[in-house]
């Protein structure tokens, strides 16, 4: 297909895009011949002889510290698929601004032009001595579960698979907010997650870690729930069905949502409004696919008290910018060697402590009281919020340092 067939001129997507999204800037100057010698030769192969006989002192006096490689193969892109590399790159392009905007980290886009799980490995542990941390990004199931275990086994830098985790931590946060507007515990909810690849297999991990009962979790995938008795399993799904439904419960996602508190959706997968129905009554809904909910917010208000999406046109959009920039911020300021369930798990109180004060910032309180009163419609806090990665960023480095994975 030519070019001139898919660019449209009057669309300001193309003409924003022109050129790409980044540059590389200077941070000293250059003006003379001594600004010269010590940002470069001579001055420059003392800081290497320096670093040669103490490799530890990279993080000091080079970038490597503050700075993020983010990684794809372009096998799961957004919604598009598997378009890969070169499609890629405006996506990672933007999540590279993303890094610099919301947590003032630097991030380099990393396109790799291979699917082989052993290539993609040995490429990224071949760089990784260039970057303080390791962002995954667009990268299908089930690979992505063993590049990330792998590299975060090969690596003494933190490994992070947005698209699992950073989903599971927003989606951790919103449901504590959820279950205090409905005067729930965690503990007491019965949960069906509706998608079993990569993001659902981190959000019901996460929930699990959060104080969600797993045994009262149900997960589905596109042909029905996750039970011991299916023979079609991959390692992954097993893992989630040790973990998860207890009760054996057998069936479609019509069968998973009877009775059931709270669905998440993280599929793609329509849910029929029947199924929907079948719910207990007063819960939660988020339908997190993008850009079609598994429900409409419309008809899932119909049925629950607390509706998430994952756009941004309608309210409590559960959006992965929340965590990510600001996880790194923290797992960089505390130089810490991995990213901990703990530090997860801290970033999700963190980002749900923002919305209670933005409630409160917001004037939502009720007279008298001590605190902020959460909102229907603001369970997580907007996107744009300057309070949010420096939150994270603060509990993240505690939790390193409470985890032991940290060295500064």
């Amino acid at each position: 297909m030519s070019s001139a067939a898919v660019v449209d001129p009057s669309d300001p997507a193309f003409e924003l895009h022109r050129g790409g999204k980044l540059t590389v800037a200077s941070t000293v100057p250059l003006a003379t011949r001594e600004d010269l010698s010590l940002a470069y030769t001579p001055g420059v192969a003392r800081v290497c002889e320096a670093i040669a006989a103490d490799p530890a002192l990279v993080d000091d006096y080079t970038w490597v510290s503050r700075t993020v490689a983010v990684v794809t193969d372009g096998s799961a892109v957004l919604g598009l698929g598997n378009i890969g590399p070169r499609a890629a790159m405006p996506v990672m392009e933007g999540k590279a601004v993303l890094f610099k905007q919301f947590g003032g980290v630097d991030a380099v886009p990393v396109c790799l032009d291979t699917q082989d799980v052993d290539e993609i490995v040995a490429v990224v542990t071949a760089l990784a001595p260039s970057f303080g941390g390791i962002n995954l990004e667009d990268i299908s199931a089930p690979r992505c579960f063993e590049i990330e275990r792998r590299l975060d086994e090969a690596l003494p830098i933190p490994v992070f698979h947005d698209d699992q985790h950073g989903t599971a931590v927003v989606v951790l946060a919103a449901l504590r907010n959820a279950a205090t507007l409905l005067n729930r515990k965690l503990g007491d909810l019965r949960v069906v997650v509706s998608g079993a690849g990569a993001a659902g297999v981190a959000v019901t991990k996460m929930l699990a870690a959060g104080g969600v009962n797993p045994a009262e979790v149900v997960v589905c995938d596109s042909r029905g729930i996750l039970h011991r008795d299916r023979p079609d399993l991959t390692a992954s799904k097993t893992e989630l069905v040790e973990l998860t439904n207890a009760a054996g419960r057998v069936g479609g996602i019509t069968e998973a949502l009877r009775d059931a508190d709270v669905l998440i959706g993280v599929s793609g997968g329509q849910i029929p409004e029947d199924a929907v129905a079948g719910m207990a009554p007063g819960g939660a809904v988020f339908a997190l696919a993008n850009p079609t909910p598994e429900v409409h917010p419309e008809v899932a208000a119909r049925y629950a008290a607390v509706v998430a999406t994952g756009r941004s046109d309608y309210p409590n959009q559960i959006n992965n910018v929340l965590a990510f920039p600001g996880i790194f911020r923290g797992a960089l300021s505390a130089r810490a060697t991995r990213i901990t369930e703990g530090m997860k798990v801290a970033a999700a109180d963190a980002i749900a402590a923002v919305a209670v004060e933005a409630a409160w910032s917001d004037g939502a309180q009720p007279a008298g009281a001590g605190g902020g009163q959460l909102r229907v419609d603001a369970i997580v806090p907007s996107p744009l919020d300057p309070r949010v990665a420096p939150a994270v960023a603060e509990a993240v480095a505690e939790a390193a340092r409470r985890d032991g994975v940290a060295r500064a």
